[in-house]
């Protein structure tokens, strides 16, 4: 296998996302890898009535930059960075990675099926389609089974 030096986890700060990020830590751990953690923050075209006012990318930007850095990372001792860009979600996470030089993605998927698949897409599986270095998809926590 070759060497693992900088992990990229993008996260969505799902319980899905959190189950990935262990993973990321254990394997930055085992490597004495470096780890990003990386939030892309979507701001959703505005579609409404008069009176509405959809949050502005600004505040968007902050709430995420909190949660961002309140995520409590599990493993002590391994270089984290967190980042936090605004953008379509798929194509800022490879973008990152590039930037990056990243040797491995570490990310959750929520195991979408069907019909919410087609609706909804994947930002995992669109991250696996097109990425230049491995991905390593995690659905449920380390230890647990599916269900």
């Amino acid at each position: 296998m070759p060497a693992i030096r900088t992990l990229l986890h993008p996260t969505d700060f799902s319980e899905r996302s959190a189950a990935a990020l262990e993973v990321a830590c254990s394997l930055a751990r085992d490597y004495g890898a470096s780890l990003v953690v990386l939030h892309v923050a979507h701001v959703p075209p505005f579609v409404g009535g008069e009176g509405l006012m959809p949050p502005s990318e600004e505040e968007i930007r902050a709430e995420a930059d909190a949660r961002l850095n309140e995520l409590q990372i599990p493993e002590v001792g391994v270089p984290v960075e967190r980042r936090l860009v605004v953008g379509d979600p798929p194509t800022e996470i490879l973008r990152i990675a590039r930037e990056i030089d990243a040797d491995m993605i570490v990310i959750g998927t929520h195991g979408r099926t069907g019909l919410g698949r087609l609706l909804m897409g994947s930002v995992a599986e669109q991250v696996v389609r097109r990425s230049e270095c491995p991905v390593l998809t995690v659905s449920h926590p380390p230890g647990k089974s599916p269900g």
